[in-house]
C-alpha cells in the first residue's frame, strides 16, 4: 500500500458513499486510477466491505462487552467458544488482568443473559465481567 491507497482508504472511511470523482479530486489521481485502486484493495481483502453503522439509540436489542479471563495457554485455544455464538461481533485479545474483550449484539436482555451464562459455563473460562452499552457518542469504526 502506498500513500495514494492510504489516502483513498482515509477518504472512504470519512464517507464510503462519496463518488469516485470526489475521491480522485481529494487524492490527486484520475477517476480510473482511483477505481482500479479501490477494486484492487477490495480484491486483496484490504477493504473487506462497507457497512451501515447505526447510533446505539437506533438499534434494536442490546449490546455489551464481555471481559473474559481464561485458563488456556493461548487465547486462540478458547476462541472457538465465541465463534459458535452468532451474536458475537468481535473478539479481541487484550492486556491486563483479563485476556479477551468480546463485543456482543443480542436481540434482548434475556438473550444476552443466555450468552453470558453459556460462556460462564465453559470449563476454560475463569472469570467474566459484563459491561452493557447504554449510550454511544462516537463511533469512528471504518
Amino acid at each position: 500500500m502506498d500513500k495514494f491507497d492510504q489516502a483513498i482508504i482515509t477518504a472512504l472511511r470519512q464517507d464510503a458513499r462519496q463518488s469516485v470523482s470526489s475521491i480522485a479530486d481529494t487524492v490527486s489521481l484520475s477517476r480510473s486510477a482511483v477505481s482500479e485502486r479501490i477494486k484492487k484493495l477490495e480484491q486483496t481483502g484490504i477493504i473487506r466491505g462497507y457497512q451501515v453503522l447505526l447510533s446505539e439509540s437506533q438499534k434494536e436489542g442490546v449490546s455489551a462487552y464481555f471481559e473474559i479471563q481464561h485458563r488456556c495457554p493461548r487465547c486462540a485455544d478458547v476462541v472457538h467458544v465465541f465463534q459458535s455464538i452468532p451474536e458475537v461481533v468481535t473478539c479481541r485479545g487484550i492486556t491486563g488482568d483479563m485476556d479477551l474483550l468480546v463485543y456482543v449484539q443480542a436481540e434482548s436482555m434475556r438473550r444476552l443473559h443466555e450468552i453470558r451464562e453459556y460462556i460462564d459455563a465453559q470449563t476454560d473460562i475463569i472469570k467474566i465481567k459484563t459491561h452493557v452499552v447504554m449510550s454511544e457518542w462516537i463511533d469512528n469504526q471504518g
